[in-house]
């Protein structure tokens, strides 16, 4: 195992090594960049939008762009926006906090409800039970998250049961640090409840549709001619089996969404990446867009180990070399 980590650690760094070469190169194919909008500004002079984009860089050639990127993110300098003339790194932290917040609230909260639900309508398989889950898991595949979120936004705003937009109220200057955090989680249960329901339907069927076929497997038929307590066939034997490919999604959860969530930060006022990546994107901020990306990457490859760890660790026939 331990062998196995270190040699998945080593391809880290040239996996997101690839992955900043192709994106960078995919970015200069666009047309134009930020200054490109201001040239149509008749108070710019063409002297001063040259010293602009001498300032960035930008009058080199691509691959030297890179390269000069490149150099200033082994020292931790993911450059400076050209949109709010700030470092990256200060201006997407407390951002990218938010949204990893989000993230794993909603990861979380998603998996505790779908992985039991699961496992039950498995069990009461072409019962009513099973059939009014397996109705509200497929109107949750259908529906779109960011509409989800709007019908929640909808029934805040009628009821005031929830905060809309923002992380922290006016009242919380002079809270102690935990009021201060109990005010954050009512901000975070908004947005966080519109991804949780729009990912639940999913996994729900995939957990569903693993544990049948582990309920039919030889090895539990044997366990039940042996005598063994349904629960104990249930929880230990099924369970332990059909939860083993689930695993191997969790690697995509953490990066897919922080680009799923941007359209629900967007529609409940969440302060997080989304409508910054959004701007950025539009705005050609390109040393934004590639700090996002490195971000997205970063959390790709290092989820998938987690994964592959994780897997291993529930799986003892899976002997990793």
């Amino acid at each position: 195992m331990r062998r196995y980590i270190l040699r998945r650690l080593a391809q880290f760094f040239p996996l997101i090594l690839g992955m900043t070469v192709v994106s960078f190169f995919i970015i200069q194919l666009a047309p134009g960049d930020y200054f490109t909008q201001l040239r149509m500004n008749p108070e710019v002079s063409k002297e001063t939008l040259d010293a602009m984009r001498r300032s960035f860089g930008l009058d080199r050639p691509a691959a030297v762009q890179y390269l000069f990127w490149l150099r200033n993110l082994l020292t931790l300098n993911l450059g400076e926006s050209f949109a709010y003339h700030v470092p990256v790194s200060s201006l997407i932290r407390g951002k990218l906090m938010n949204t990893l917040a989000l993230a794993v609230f909603s990861i979380v909260l998603t998996w505790l409800i779908a992985i039991p639900l699961g496992v039950y309508a498995a069990t009461r398989d072409g019962k009513w039970q099973d059939r009014v889950l397996s109705i509200l898991a497929y109107i949750g595949i259908s529906v779109p998250g960011f509409l989800i979120a709007m019908l929640l936004v909808l029934a805040a705003a009628r009821t005031m049961v929830l905060p809309i937009g923002g992380t922290t109220s006016i009242f919380t200057a002079d809270a102690s640090t935990w009021q201060r955090l109990g005010d954050y989680l009512r901000h975070l249960l908004l947005p966080g409840l519109a991804l949780t329901l729009a990912g639940i339907g999913s996994l729900f069927r995939l957990m569903k549709n693993n544990f049948l076929e582990a309920l039919g497997s030889p090895y539990v038929v044997t366990a039940r001619a042996k005598g063994l307590p349904e629960t104990r066939v249930l929880f230990r034997h099924c369970l332990r089996n059909a939860i083993n490919p689930m695993i191997t999604i969790f690697g995509y959860e953490l990066s897919g969404l922080l680009s799923g969530a941007a359209l629900v930060e967007i529609v409940t006022n969440w302060p997080g990446m989304g409508r910054l990546i959004l701007e950025a994107v539009l705005a050609h901020d390109l040393y934004v867009v590639m700090a996002s990306l490195l971000i997205g990457g970063v959390l790709l490859v290092a989820g998938n180990l987690v994964a592959d760890i994780l897997l291993a660790a529930a799986d003892p026939r899976i002997r990793l070399r």
